[in-house]
């Protein structure tokens, strides 16, 4: 059976649909559809080759509804299809293909709030390159369609004329880890939190909330009492970012799992950063971020983690064509993470000659499993056509 949020959402944006196009308004309404296809071919310096073809299409459509001269409802529904073939050999091909939801949601706004149902994307933070932050979604740096899987749940912010503003978030019914998170959320538990961010100086900052219910039963190690382990966690962090002639954020986050067996379990997340565009050519910029996470046993104690640098360097060598290249460094096993992309644009398409030099295994992130499309020394051709 579809999860409760999920069939709320369902339910949501069928009634905003139905409102929209049937109760008589002297406000306008509009529906709107645009898309995105995508074709890429990838192959990896490695014997046997094994390369790899695929596509997407993910289609877009919105309504909208002005109920008065201030409020207004809109929906977002779009799909993500995707096939990939693999080839082994000549006489070997591997395929794999989906169709799912990528985004779902209803929403009633104005000109200082908005609340939205529904399948979403929720992100927060100034980093870029390495999120301490990145907690609901799983954007890669080096993706040129920045694709990520929404969350169900609804997401409420108000705007204040200083310009600061508050969110507040509950979110239910998503089975699989999210973000940095190495363990899923509790079957049939709502997660829930909040944001605040506030003008400060030259910038702003902020400070987050996050709370759910962990399900440990696929972790090694013993488990207290009896029946299906699980504990609460809670997160909290701290970001601010200002530009003072460079631009310098930072991301900080602290996090506890209440489970008397967990070995470590506090971790922290720690992310520094600065930019600089230099007046050379038509403009270099340059970023920089330093990423240390740890786990310990206490909240500010000593525990075992990994400390990661990123460095972005971007360059529009015309209007149409623009090379930029991220490369990260473990300095905990001195690994190199390399990564070049050239991009030719025009008015609906793109065209990306990406080269990738890469470890086998994705250790950015000490949480996630998921691996990498740039594990390896390989390199990706791919066409975009937005409409």
């Amino acid at each position: 059976m579809m999860p409760f949020t999920k069939r709320a959402a369902l339910i949501g944006i069928g009634t905003l649909v139905l409102c929209c196009l049937f109760i008589p308004s002297s406000y306008g309404q509009q529906l709107k559809h645009k898309g995105l296809v995508t074709g890429w071919a990838n192959a990896r310096f490695q014997d046997p080759v094994d390369p790899q073809f695929g596509v997407r299409y993910i289609p877009e459509f919105f309504l909208a509804h002005d109920v008065s001269d201030s409020i207004s409802l809109d929906a977002e529904f779009s799909l993500n299809a995707y096939g990939t073939a693999v080839f082994q050999g000549w006489d070997s091909i591997t395929t794999d293909g989906n169709i799912k939801p990528y985004r779902l949601w209803a929403r009633m706004s104005s000109s200082q709030f908005e609340v939205r149902l529904g399948l979403q994307k929720i992100n927060f933070g100034p980093a870029l390159l390495l999120r301490s932050l990145m907690w609901f979604d799983s954007i890669d740096p080096r993706d040129p369609l920045q694709l990520t899987d929404g969350v169900y749940g609804v997401l409420a912010r108000y705007y204040f004329v200083n310009k600061a503003n508050l969110w507040l978030w509950g979110l239910y019914g998503n089975d699989d880890p999210k973000g940095l998170e190495a363990m899923p959320t509790k079957d049939n538990t709502l997660e829930w939190g909040g944001r605040a961010q506030f003008p400060l100086g030259k910038g702003e900052a902020a400070l987050t909330y996050h709370h759910r219910r962990v399900d440990f039963s696929g972790f090694p190690f013993p488990h207290q009492g009896s029946g299906r382990p699980e504990a609460p966690e809670n997160r909290f962090a701290l970001d601010g970012k200002w530009d003072v002639g460079v631009g310098l954020w930072f991301e900080a986050a602290l996090i506890h799992q209440d489970y008397e067996t967990l070995p470590r379990p506090w971790k922290r997340a720690l992310t520094l950063g600065m930019d600089y565009t230099f007046d050379l050519g038509n403009g270099l910029n340059v970023l920089a971020e330093h990423f240390m996470y740890t786990s310990s046993e206490k909240a500010f104690g000593q525990g075992e983690g990994i400390d990661f640098t990123g460095l972005f360097v971007n360059y529009p060598v015309s209007i149409l064509d623009t090379v930029n290249t991220i490369f990260f460094y473990n300095w905990d096993n001195k690994d190199i993470y390399s990564f070049v992309n050239w991009q030719r644009t025009y008015d609906r398409w793109s065209f990306h000659l990406m080269a990738f030099w890469n470890p086998l295994r994705f250790e950015i992130y000490p949480d996630r499993s998921d691996g990498s499309q740039f594990i390896g020394k390989g390199f990706q051709i791919m066409v975009v056509f937005n409409y």
